[in-house]
């Protein structure tokens, strides 16, 4: 590695997970009794820089920000020309950054995540070779800036900036200190990508542009500088900002793009922006471009100048990145939703007769509309989706690029409703993905299996039709607290262990809580973190805090190991005036008992059992019920939680 790689901050991974604790033999010293003791779960000890932060004042153990809590800020002026006859796109722009931290920088780390597409690049997905993102210029204050090779580069120059893989150290000439702004000027370009497999590329119809500038990195309370390799599975850690954006492509071509379009009189045709403007004020769907509207004139203004193109221009505020998707062939849908503060329009851009996708800006307003009320208010002025050149989905700010041909309104519901609840978690909730993808991808999956179990009035937590029960308690169980790129490439770990198991793991914290208790905690912790950068701790603390309860047992074994739960009717005694319900624990994960007693009379009684019986080592307890004639006894009949057998569930007179 080149000497001067040590000016890079490189932040590892820390916290593997802590294994259960095995129990004590008792005094008796009975190997039996030994064996059928559980494991009991270690408390959660948070990493050592969280704790520095909670001490620094910025975090607290009640889960809200501290009163010292900062976060930086930037603003973004990006221009990128589309050329689709060599497929290549070229970038201009600058980049201030504003040091709200209480630290002096004189180094700043950036993202060229387009840089996976280069050679030689470490990578935990295949990807095309492109050669990535050639920066072509680099300035600070009208002065260009040189690559350093040497540290004797950096003692003349006095400022420059490193390329290493997919980042970017820029060194300036002097510190900004705390309050103060830099600004960066750059040019780059790089060949558009043909492939799907890093989210973004085009298929020679369909141009989809992310990850396409030099992106400042987080500079957080916690770590500092959050640079690390762009490697293909694990996702992103990404700061918030304000977005200037223009887009040139030819005209007759439409574009979607994070932020609100600011020129429509000068890239529209009369007619389609009369149809928008009609969406603006409807919750029925707009065909605002129809197949046989497409083109230059129709579709969209004539350029009159000699290269035939239009540059649209778009503006976000407080998000933290920009997306866009481009096509001659896309047709527009629109509509509006309500945010329950006030509207948000939706769009769909899809090619005319791609499945399902005539119901795609319903969907989307459905799910705006039902996250709204679930947890937060929509807070931005449009979501878009578009459609393209993936299999599945991907979410960028206020836009969703999602995969065409859909077998049933269920497929292209389902990812519609994930990648716009990915609006909330880690959109406006930043999380770190690449570290925690469970806490966003959990989140995201819990809420969309409660989308579309309203929606479509069914019932998704149901065992039959939950993805999880799939690999729970099989070789291809994994902890859900690992980093992302430390997943076997090759297997379903990390698709199960960020998703599936998690959002079925909130589920069941649900039925630990109550429902009522689990919303308040959910939406109290969106509130406090929105716009900020939690960490899995503050989640934890935030619930624990609301629903005045500690929660460690429930922590570990739901995101820190690889346990599996069977709960199992061992006795139903009805001999005595009242009967008694023996419930053994034949697994390792720690739930509560839920039990549901039903009399031939027709009447039913539930009881509960917390967890102590098992906290305690115990593999049975038992539950009293009241007297009567007692005809059938169910364990969690809610299905709350995740018992890998639910053959042993039930018992019948």
């Amino acid at each position: 590695m080149h000497r001067l790689l040590s000016f890079l901050v490189v932040l590892l991974f820390v916290g593997a997970p802590v294994q259960a604790q095995q129990a004590s033999p008792d005094a008796s010293g009975d190997e039996a009794a030994v064996e059928t003791r559980r494991p009991i779960p270690y408390p959660i000890q948070p990493r050592p820089l969280f704790q520095r932060a909670v001490e620094n004042g910025t975090r607290t153990l009640d889960g809200t920000p501290g009163d010292a809590y900062w976060t930086n800020y930037a603003r973004y002026d990006l221009s990128a020309r589309i050329s689709p006859s060599d497929d290549m796109l070229h970038g201009s722009g600058t980049i201030t950054f504003i040091n709200r931290s209480p630290d002096s920088l004189r180094t700043l780390a950036l993202h060229l995540r387009q840089n996976i597409h280069a050679e030689g690049m470490e990578r935990t997905r295949r990807a095309e070779v492109t050669g990535g993102m050639t920066v072509e210029k680099l300035g600070f204050n009208g002065t260009d800036m040189v690559e350093l090779q040497t540290r004797r580069d950096l003692r003349r120059e006095g400022m420059g900036y490193v390329v290493d893989a997919t980042r970017m150290r820029v060194i300036l000439p002097e510190a900004v200190v705390p309050g103060d702004s830099v600004t960066l000027s750059a040019e780059w370009s790089f060949r558009i990508p043909s492939e799907d497999n890093f989210r973004m590329g085009q298929d020679g119809d369909v141009y989809y542009l992310a990850y396409w500038y030099p992106h400042l990195a987080v500079y957080d309370d916690v770590d500092g500088w959050v640079a690390e390799l762009y490697q293909g599975d694990g996702e992103f850690y990404m700061g918030y900002a304000d977005y200037d954006l223009s887009v040139t492509v030819p005209e007759g071509w439409l574009v979607g793009a994070t932020g609100t379009l600011q020129n429509p009189g000068q890239v529209l045709s009369e007619q389609t922006a009369s149809r928008l403007e009609q969406a603006v004020d409807t919750d029925d769907i707009v065909n605002v471009v129809t197949k046989d509207d497409r083109g230059a004139g129709t579709a969209t203004a004539t350029s009159g100048n000699d290269d035939g193109t239009l540059t649209w221009t778009f503006r976000a505020d407080r998000v933290r990145d920009v997306a866009f998707g481009t096509s001659a062939s896309y047709v527009w849908d629109a509509t509006s939703a309500s945010t329950g503060e006030g509207s948000a329009m939706i769009h769909a851009f899809y090619r005319p007769g791609t499945s399902q996708w005539d119901r795609s800006a319903e969907f989307s307003q459905f799910s705006v509309e039902h996250l709204s009320d679930m947890l937060m208010p929509y807070p931005y002025p449009q979501m878009t989706a578009v459609e393209g050149i993936i299999g599945g989905g991907m979410e960028f700010p206020m836009i969703t690029l999602i995969g065409g041909n859909r077998n049933t309104p269920e497929s292209l519901f389902g990812v519609t409703y994930h990648e716009i609840s990915h609006m909330w978690v880690p959109m406006i909730v930043g999380t770190n993905e690449k570290r925690h993808a469970w806490l966003d991808e959990g989140t995201t999956t819990f809420n969309e299996n409660e989308g579309a179990s309203e929606f479509f009035e069914t019932d998704n937590w149901s065992p039959s039709e939950n993805w999880f029960y799939r690999f729970a308690g099989t070789a291809q169980e994994a902890p859900s607290f690992r980093h992302a790129d430390l997943y076997p490439p090759d297997g379903p770990e990390r698709v199960y262990a960020s998703y599936a198991k998690p959002g079925t793991m909130l589920h069941a914290l649900r039925g630990v809580l109550g429902n009522e208790t689990f919303f308040r905690a959910y939406r109290e912790y969106v509130e406090r973190w929105a716009y900020k950068h939690p960490s899995p701790y503050d989640f934890f603390n935030t619930f624990e805090d609301v629903a005045d309860r500690e929660l460690d047992w429930f922590w570990r074994g739901a995101f820190f190991e690889k346990w599996s739960m069977d709960h199992a009717i061992a006795e139903v005694d009805v001999s005595g005036d009242e009967p008694v319900v023996v419930v053994e624990d034949r697994d390792s994960l720690i739930m509560p008992v839920i039990v549901e007693a039903t009399y031939a009379d027709g009447d039913t009684v539930t009881r509960r059992s917390d967890v102590t019986p098992w906290m305690n080592g115990q593999r049975e307890t038992t539950i009293t019920l009241p007297a009567g004639d007692l005809q059938r006894v169910e364990l969690d009949p809610d299905a709350y939680f995740p018992d890998v057998d639910r053959t042993n569930n039930d018992w019948t007179k």
